[in-house]
């Protein structure tokens, strides 16, 4: 047979033989086992044992090879979780750190529409003293109105409007000026829920300064007396649907006012987490966790 003719034999034995990865190396087959208990499907050291026929193939990057390390986390295939297992095993439930993240943030926001509710007070204050009185004179019937069609009431009920719409656009800014790392929702359900509570301490605040005076007039003043009423709401109040309250009309202008401001600078905040972020001067980026993907940093955040 000349040299230049192919050997099946000999070919079937090469390297690149379909046969050749089933088939052990040379002497394999007579070396010897060591241990007699342990798992015949064992392989020596620094090689995987042998895989079933039934088992598939692990996934891999293009061409079924493993993905290399420092491969970036938006190349196709890559796990942007690869070489984390503390991550990994962590994805299934919720960490501790988060849980308690948000407890503090649900403690911030109800503290703070509390407070807003209290500053309800000086805004109830405020309006007694720029709302004016009705003016009423005493007959022999009883009290009626000193003017057939009083503008007053209509006053008390713009003043009104005027200031808890005020009052919740700057509590929205207050927030968000003042609770800088946690703008979001908590911020938003805060200046909402605040607003609201403002608004009814303070209607409850205002009507009921001088309401003693007047109450006390009605019982006793003569006839021919004039004297005031106190302001009060016409365009809003609260409504019983059994022991739930529910507030309408302009009690609802201070919640309204702070769900708005908060949204609009929600939305044109420039940073994307709502919270300041170090600006990028052009230059090339620092390396840390946040930039490689080496096995051996945190995931980007």
């Amino acid at each position: 047979m000349s040299p230049d003719t192919s050997d099946p034999e000999r070919v079937a034995d090469g390297p690149g033989a379909p046969g050749a990865a089933a088939r052990p190396p040379a002497g394999a087959e007579h070396a010897p086992t060591g241990d007699t208990g342990s798992s015949p499907t064992a392989g020596t050291e620094g090689h995987l044992p042998a895989r079933s026929p039934g088992e598939s193939e692990p996934p891999g990057w293009p061409g079924g090879l493993p993905v290399p390390a420092g491969t970036p986390v938006t190349a196709p295939g890559a796990d942007p979780l690869a070489g984390y297992p503390g991550v990994v095993g962590e994805v299934p439930g919720v960490p501790a750190a988060t849980r308690r993240a948000g407890g503090r943030a649900a403690a911030v926001a109800l503290g703070a529409a509390l407070l807003l509710t209290v500053l309800g007070a000086p805004l109830g204050l405020l309006w007694a003293l720029v709302a004016p009185g009705t003016p009423v004179r005493m007959t022999a019937e009883g009290a009626v109105y000193a003017t057939p069609q009083p503008e007053q009431p209509i006053a008390a009920d713009g003043w009104f409007s005027l200031l808890a719409l005020g009052f919740g656009v700057l509590a929205a800014i207050t927030l968000w000026v003042v609770l800088r790392r946690r703008r979001g929702p908590a911020g938003l359900v805060a200046g909402t829920l605040g607003g609201l509570g403002a608004a009814v301490v303070a209607w409850q605040v205002g009507r009921r300064i001088g309401l003693g005076t007047f109450h006390r007039l009605l019982d006793t003043a003569p006839p021919g007396t004039d004297f005031t009423k106190p302001a009060d709401l016409r365009a809003g109040g609260i409504d019983w649907y059994g022991p739930l309250p529910v507030p309408h009309g302009n009690l609802l202008l201070a919640a309204f006012g702070a769900a708005v401001t908060y949204t609009l600078l929600a939305g044109w905040s420039r940073w994307p987490s709502l919270r300041p972020e170090p600006q990028w001067d052009g230059g090339w980026a620092p390396g840390g966790p946040g930039i490689s993907s080496e096995p051996g940093d945190q995931p980007a955040r």
